[in-house]
């Protein structure tokens, strides 16, 4: 026993040490963990590690945890016994044509599907496992593989560039969860390959979409029909944020991660200014932490209701009982929980329909509250609150609770709406009671 326990106590270092090096289980963004944020980087080319380094360490200074790995490497999986390995995955591996490992197409929507975060570079050489993916998240690249986006309106000043190939653009979503409260003044610099929406999906938005001028084709070809995707169907950037608060960013410029990209100056076409540095950096970094829900993610807690006057929450209530009911929403703001502030936020009385509909009022401080009247309808009620805003993760509440009438006993003595049903009750007992008189006494 003795040599047991000291062979125990020389092996325990050394198990610790190896369980250290294993990956840990990770969930999609987690309200209770929200830092604790592992991405697998997929690549086609290790060089891209240094091309992309400025991309990379944004990322890697906001606290994210990157394994950076080649797209056929044989050790890849995303799950281990039943876990999820990582919290999101970046694929910069635009010419892949098979994963390694245990990751291939099903894998990566079971991933997105799980509520991780994706995101998406595609260029001239993309695969048909990349086009695929892309499908399945609601966006079509170009069907020719040798298109490219070409816009003869706004394309970037060169002195090389002959082609208008290198694309900049600046018409960016209005929306400051999205790209941040900081206006993006430089655009920014676009090339590779043109997508266009599903439009049976409507999960799927334009972030930076193509000028009415341009279109998809082969720059070395001369034009022999019409492109199929021109103007503004054509979209440089999109993002999805699906039902389950997963978010995905396409794309169809590896290149605009790149840090050729990034430091680069850009001079917009018809424009005199030329800007030192493009939006690049700009754009990717603000964009990247609104995939990654360092913006726009949304809790609710401590939802209460009860009756006007009291603090403790009914079993039930009664027909035209007056209650309140309160709940506090809180914003991720990629450090802490800060107060949401909104007023659209509304709560529904709900059976089959809505009996009642009120926006709720707020004090700024994160905590939502309004008070109503209990409709003269009895059954099972539920009080749902469904805010879906753009950029932030839906909210979707519910709890139920039945509304009884009143009880024999509950009704007043006598009720005012009952008063002619009284009247006529005793107007014909005193009839009946003269008719008896004037029948039995009169000759």
């Amino acid at each position: 026993m003795a040599k047991l326990a000291l062979l125990f106590l020389f092996a325990l270092p050394l198990l610790l040490s190896l369980t250290s090096l294993l990956p840990l289980p990770c969930n999609a963004f987690s309200v209770d963990r929200p830092t604790d944020r592992r991405l697998l980087v997929l690549v086609d080319d290790l060089a891209i590690r240094s091309s992309h380094s400025r991309f990379f360490s944004s990322l890697q200074a906001r606290g994210y945890d990157l394994d950076l790995r080649h797209a056929d490497d044989p050790g890849l999986a995303l799950r281990r016994y039943g876990q999820y390995l990582y919290d999101g995955l970046i694929l910069f591996s635009p010419s892949v044509q098979r994963f390694g490992g245990s990751l291939d197409l099903a894998a990566v929507l079971d991933f997105v599907d799980a509520g991780h975060d994706l995101i998406l570079a595609a260029d001239s050489s993309t695969s048909d496992l990349i086009r695929e993916i892309a499908t399945e998240c609601g966006v079509d690249f170009d069907e020719d593989p040798a298109a490219m986006v070409i816009d003869h309106t706004s394309y970037a000043v060169s002195e090389t560039e002959g082609d208008h190939t290198l694309i900049a653009s600046d018409d960016f979503i209005k929306s400051d969860v999205i790209l941040g409260d900081k206006k993006i003044e430089a655009p920014v610099l676009f090339r590779g390959i043109g997508h266009s929406l599903n439009t049976a999906n409507s999960l799927v938005l334009k972030v930076l979409p193509a000028s009415p001028a341009a279109y998809s084709a082969n720059p070395l070809m001369k034009l022999s029909s019409p492109p199929s995707l021109t103007g503004s169907a054509i979209s440089l950037v999109s993002i999805v944020q699906a039902r389950n608060n997963a978010r995905i960013l396409i794309t169809g410029s590896l290149d605009m991660f790149s840090n050729r990209f990034l430091k680069s100056g850009v001079q917009k076409a018809g424009r005199s200014i030329k800007h030192e540095k493009s939006g690049n950096e700009q754009f990717v970094t603000e964009i990247s932490k609104w995939v990654f829900h360092e913006r726009g993610h949304l809790k609710a807690v401590n939802v209460h209701h009860h009756k006007v006057g009291e603090t403790n929450e009914p079993s039930m209530y009664r027909i035209n009982d007056d209650l309140e009911y309160s709940v506090e929403i809180y914003e991720w703001s990629g450090s802490s929980w800060e107060p949401y502030v909104a007023d659209d936020v509304q709560v529904q009385f709900y059976m089959m329909s809505p009996y009642v509909l009120k926006t709720l009022a707020t004090d700024h401080k994160g905590l939502y509250s309004t008070s109503f009247k209990v409709p003269d309808v009895y059954g099972v009620f539920q009080f749902k609150v469904e805010h879906q805003k753009l950029g932030y993760t839906s909210l979707s509440l519910s709890k139920q609770i039945p509304v009884r009438p009143f009880r024999h006993n509950e009704y007043e003595r006598f009720i005012t709406t009952a008063f002619p049903y009284y009247g006529a009750s005793f107007s014909t007992m005193v009839a009946f009671f003269i008719f008896s008189i004037v029948y039995l006494y009169n000759k």
